[in-house]
């Protein structure tokens, strides 16, 4: 008797991570449920990236909460602050710098546990990453496993024992380069995605803030093109 696929909350921003992130949770037999936030960040071109990718990779459902961060700003992602561009690798390997966005991860993680409580799922797949990553401190391994304890003690379902939440980090201990590689194995087409935090209005990436530089960092050492840029190029000819 065939059993029904397990239902698992992914947090979908339309980037690359949480691109290979869907496709990975697609790839080991949940059945995905997309969800994606309109949080007030200025890069929200990555909002229509989220819907491409959910759309191509087969999400279940998609949803797009609406939240507004910038009530309370702090970020150069949510308020009149200069993005930073061109930094080295080793200025963006230290510090944490102004594009983090005060307990974003937190709030999304409270939402995505909200869903998969109605749903009466188990699990939630986040594309956090404590490598190739720009200092968050709601990226690193500590604060998932702290959240993760914190969500089983907070909802019905986990207090009747009808839960136990799962936060899942496939993307944890992988390279940029190694995040591209897996997403290319499973047919993660990356050029639906959007990475840019200062993209044009019609989504060409700036090319020099801290997640491009990532991004192209990552497609330097796999040894191939990155599909945006080459579509974007393409359609500038």
């Amino acid at each position: 008797m065939a059993t029904e696929p397990r239902k698992a909350v992914v947090l979908l921003s339309g980037g690359l991570d949480s691109a290979t992130v869907l496709a990975i949770a697609k790839s080991e037999g949940y059945q995905p449920y997309a969800l994606s936030f309109s949080y007030g960040q200025r890069h929200s071109w990555e909002l229509e990236a989220a819907k491409r990718v959910a759309t191509a990779i087969g999400a279940e459902q998609h949803r797009i909460a609406s939240i507004d961060l910038r009530a309370f700003g702090g970020s150069a992602l949510t308020s009149d602050i200069a993005v930073p561009k061109g930094r080295t690798d080793e200025e963006i390997a230290h510090g944490i710098p102004i594009t983090y966005v005060p307990a974003r991860n937190t709030i999304f993680l409270s939402f995505a546990l909200a869903w998969a409580e109605v749903l009466g799922a188990s699990d939630i797949f986040i594309g956090v990453n404590a490598l190739d990553y720009s200092g968050y401190p709601d990226c690193r391994p500590e604060f998932i496993a702290a959240y993760e304890t914190m969500a089983n003690l907070a909802t019905k379902a986990g207090v009747e024992g009808r839960q136990r939440l799962k936060i899942h980090t496939p993307l944890l201990e992988l390279t940029k380069a190694q995040i591209i590689q897996r997403g290319i194995e499973l047919g993660v087409d990356y050029g639906l995605t959007s990475s840019c935090y200062d993209p044009s209005p019609e989504g060409v990436p700036c090319g020099q803030c801290d997640s491009c530089l990532l991004r192209q960092k990552g497609f330097r050492e796999v040894g191939t093109e990155d599909p945006l840029l080459a579509r974007h190029t393409r359609a500038a000819q």
